[in-house]
């Protein structure tokens, strides 16, 4: 097996929460929506946000959802060119809290990170990607 990258992962929402999960993560992150039309159409019963080119989040809105906990979700993370202090400063602007920061070791070796929740419990953690020159 000659993994390259994680594709995709699926998050599962209470429904009727749709708009909660736009706010934050295309309004908030800057993903960008996809498939939400066929989504509310029936077509499908996901609708995702494009984090890069080769990976998404798929979204299920489901009515038996159950928060996830330190039992059964740990946190997602998220690699960013972007500078975290000025990410920080855009979270808060936009009424997300920062839990906590740390220098995780990952995938791409130990980079300062910071971790907020979304709005369903999920926790993301947000590491500046050291590898691509361009933190």
């Amino acid at each position: 097996m000659n993994v390259t990258a994680i594709d995709h992962v699926n998050l599962r929402i209470p429904e009727g929460e749709v708009d909660d999960a736009i706010e934050f993560y295309e309004d908030s992150l800057g993903a960008e929506t996809e498939n939400l039309t066929r989504y509310e159409s029936g077509e499908k019963p996901f609708f995702s946000f494009r984090l890069t080119e080769m990976s998404v989040v798929h979204i299920r809105p489901v009515a038996d959802f159950k928060r996830p906990s330190g039992q059964n979700y740990d946190h997602l993370a998220l690699l960013v060119k972007d500078s975290l202090e000025d990410l920080k400063q855009q979270l808060v602007d936009a009424g997300i809290d920062v839990l906590r920061e740390s220098e995780p070791l990952g995938a791409t070796g130990v980079a300062p990170a910071i971790y907020v929740q979304d709005p369903f419990g999920y926790i993301i953690e947000i590491k500046e990607d050291r590898l691509s020159g361009n933190a």
